[in-house]
């Protein structure tokens, strides 16, 4: 692309007033965004109002900046991975995107940009999961991707993180897995900076394996409306939205609303009735959401056939039931006391029988053995093992 018509699509999308579905009405009618800008006042009140046509005439204050930013950073290609701008129409923007009625008209994005989509599902949930949710969260994102899938998810602290990181440790059975990204992550901000910071080192091994898009220009922050907008691009990349963990009122919720409203599959991971993470998942079963134990409800669900299928289940998601027997044989007394629930001091106290101080260095040793997890309030849970 070169400099004139960077500058006409920043334009155009920088313009006070014209979203994307009146951007998308300027760009049917005159074909690019150098020909709109061309226009006089009243052929642009043909296709849209006359308060957006006067504002189309009028050049934003920090267009000059903003382009001299954009051609510096796609000028400035790192070693490992690539700068690109996409813009809508071209022929890598991504098809799955235009079924929105507002697609970005521009994506920043920074990977594997000679690679392709395929076969994808969105991984979203809670930004404070319990360590169970963290836990199938990374499991899901490891089977999802060993079988062929792309993750797709948020960035965010907590579920979608853990995704991301399961992705990238996923060893993909098909042989077309080098031209397919292992995992793409949608950002709420400017792809010069990583939200939240301590997710510096996960950007970067997206980008190695996988694709970073933002819908925002260079320099934007990370402000709050722009997150729940940019799921719409996270359950439209994907043939379905898997929620791990979601508390009544979420920004999953939204991802899975949008994507019933694209006619993409929904399913959601049951958890326990005493974490909140839990009632937004259930809530969305009772609604209709496929009920997920494994990775292979999710395939049959979207109507995929992994190669290896069976295997691949029993080892990525730790599938024993076929030895529950052996494993009971050897489990610790008080992880079996404990179950998977969440639970208090005090309940498992009374459960075990154990004085306080001998029940407290043995959960601490559990802990640090990765066997339980601390909660808020006090509450222990249980870790499946790996």
């Amino acid at each position: 692309m070169d400099k004139d018509a960077l500058r006409a699509w920043l334009r155009l999308s920088m313009t006070d007033g014209v979203g994307n579905e009146a951007a998308r009405r300027l760009l049917a009618c005159f074909g690019s965004p150098q020909t709109v800008f061309e226009q006089t006042h009243t052929a642009l009140c043909q296709v849209v109002s006359p308060k957006q046509s006067q504002a189309l005439l009028t050049e934003p204050n920090a267009l000059a900046v903003q382009c001299v930013r954009t051609q510096h950073w796609l000028a400035h290609q790192p070693d490992d991975y690539s700068h690109a701008l996409w813009t809508l129409g071209d022929a890598l923007y991504p098809t799955e995107l235009l079924h929105l009625s507002d697609p970005p008209l521009m994506l920043y994005v920074a990977g594997q940009t000679h690679a392709t989509l395929g076969n994808a599902i969105a991984v979203v949930g809670s930004r404070n999961p319990t360590p169970q949710g963290t836990q199938t969260a990374a499991q899901f994102g490891e089977a999802l991707s060993q079988s062929g899938l792309c993750v797709v998810s948020g960035l965010a602290l907590g579920v979608d993180g853990a995704a991301h990181q399961g992705a990238l440790r996923g060893q993909r059975l098909d042989a077309i897995g080098a031209s397919h990204w292992q995992t793409v992550a949608v950002v709420g901000t400017g792809l010069d900076r990583v939200y939240p910071r301590q997710h510096q080192t996960l950007a970067h091994d997206i980008a190695l394996h996988g694709l970073l898009v933002s819908e925002y220009h260079l320099g934007t922050p990370p402000l709050a409306q722009n997150f729940p907008k940019r799921n719409r691009i996270i359950a439209a990349l994907g043939l379905g939205t898997l929620v791990v963990e979601a508390a009544m009122k979420s920004g999953s919720l939204i991802t899975a609303k949008m994507a019933l409203e694209l006619g993409r599959e929904v399913l959601a991971i049951p958890g326990s009735i005493h974490a909140t993470q839990s009632h937004g998942c259930h809530a969305l079963i009772r609604q209709g959401a496929k009920l997920v134990e494994n990775a292979q409800d999710v395939l049959e669900e979207l109507q995929l056939a992994p190669q290896q299928q069976v295997n691949l289940f029993s080892e990525a998601l730790g599938d024993t039931s076929h030895c529950n027997n052996a494993a009971n044989d050897d489990e610790d007394p008080l992880l079996t006391h404990m179950g998977y629930a969440p639970v208090s001091l005090d309940a498992l106290q009374a459960r075990c029988g154990l004085d306080t101080a001998s029940l407290q260095a043995q959960l601490l040793t559990l802990e640090l053995d990765g066997a339980v997890g601390r909660l808020p309030g006090g509450l222990f849970q249980r870790l499946a093992s790996i």
